[in-house]
């Protein structure tokens, strides 16, 4: 298992979402060296806002058969309000280019509604990820800050999993259950639930883990003043 082997360029080009695992369980220790690095993750004043809880074994099975029973019978729960049907452009065009190119991955013909369905249950199945992170916060203020820090907390966890060869997939669908998770872990209803990070070892065969999608140009992100 790798740990730091590249160019920090490198790393960041080589991480993906992965959407298919191996169910092997990493290492308790190897997950807490993960933890670690995102700890050191930057934070508005320093308040390190994130509440982090990693969910394995038993209790991870558990979890995905409440999520799914939730999802099935249409309980969603979302502490924040989220709704892609009212992306604008250019952000909807970004975000139908990715679904083409992930249900041909898999070979989901666009009127396959139910084979379309059944993918997105995989969210709730943690894609036979052993592990999954579920990322809280405090409510203070507008709470815009918060998520900004516990994002940038994502951003650092996912790159410390691709340097020592693992993986992990950032997941909005998770947050929309929030009260399944909050009563399943038995969280504190002051706590709000961002979203969650499956991960573990990537099952680089799957063709769903063989596709990457680009990235714009930075002229269509940044602006320079000078």
């Amino acid at each position: 298992m790798s740990t730091y082997p590249e160019s920090f360029e490198a790393l960041v080009r080589r991480r993906q979402s992965i959407r298919q695992f191996f169910d092997t369980p990493v290492p308790k220790e190897v997950i807490e060296s993960v933890l670690s690095d995102a700890q050191r993750s930057p934070s508005n004043c320093n308040t390190q806002p994130w509440q982090v809880h990693i969910v394995s074994g038993e209790k991870r099975d558990e979890l995905s058969t409440a999520l799914l029973d939730a999802h099935d019978n249409s309980r969603p729960s979302p502490d924040f309000y989220f709704d892609m049907a009212e992306y604008p452009e250019p952000y909807v065009e970004r975000n139908h280019a990715h679904a083409k190119a992930r249900y041909d991955a898999l070979g989901i013909a666009r009127d396959d509604r139910e084979g379309r369905a059944a993918n997105l249950r995989r969210n709730l199945e943690f894609f036979d990820a052993p592990h999954v992170a579920l990322l809280f916060m405090p409510q203070f203020g507008d709470g815009v800050r918060v998520a900004g820090d516990l994002g940038m907390y994502g951003q650092t966890f996912l790159l410390s999993l691709t340097a020592r060869g693992l993986g992990g997939i950032p997941q909005t669908m998770l947050g929309l259950y929030a009260d399944t998770v909050r009563d399943a872990l038995k969280i504190e209803s002051q706590f709000r639930m961002l979203y969650g990070i499956s991960f573990g070892y990537p099952d680089r065969r799957h063709p769903i883990n063989g596709y990457r999608v680009g990235r714009v140009p930075i002229g269509e992100s940044v602006v320079f003043h000078e």
